[in-house]
């Protein structure tokens, strides 16, 4: 089973906490030794899900979305990035250089057709820019990929 992750960053510690656990009560859906998590390894949810699925003795599938994206990561991010990419069984890259929306989208593209499923950290709102995790939700419900939103009820985002 190869579980996709899209998810706001820059949650408050509350609510990390809350979805931390939300995202580990998910990957217990699988046999660990069936589990991959498809992730771009941004820092917040989708290094979340990638910790939690390899902590739970699944594999690790990373997205790059472009080969500016870790320098686009926030510096303290990048310790965590290169620890989780070393441990990906495989990487798939969009061929592109700038590390923006387009490059975002076209990441999570591939991440979407690559998944089962898609977790969503997200909030119902609509996206605060191009690529946005309700873009990515509203690309994996046209092609068919089934999503199940992690969100804790009560919970805003900054």
């Amino acid at each position: 089973m190869r579980v996709g992750i899209t998810g706001h960053r820059g949650l408050d510690q509350d609510v990390e906490r809350q979805v931390r656990r939300s995202l580990q009560t998910a990957v217990r859906r699988w046999e660990p030794a069936e589990l991959i998590a498809v992730s771009c390894i941004a820092d917040g949810p989708d290094s979340w899900l990638a910790e939690a699925v390899l902590e739970y003795g699944g594999r690790l599938e990373v997205v790059v979305p472009a080969r500016e994206y870790r320098e686009s990561l926030p510096s303290w991010h990048h310790p965590v990035y290169d620890a989780l990419r070393q441990k990906a069984i495989d990487i798939h890259e969009t061929g592109l250089t700038v590390s923006d929306s387009f490059a975002h989208m076209a990441g999570s593209e591939i991440l979407v057709g690559l998944a089962d499923e898609l977790l969503a950290v997200w909030d119902g709102q609509p996206a605060r820019g191009h690529g946005g995790t309700a873009d990515v939700v509203a690309y994996a419900e046209r092609t068919g990929t089934p999503v199940q939103v992690v969100w804790p009820q009560g919970a805003t985002r900054g």
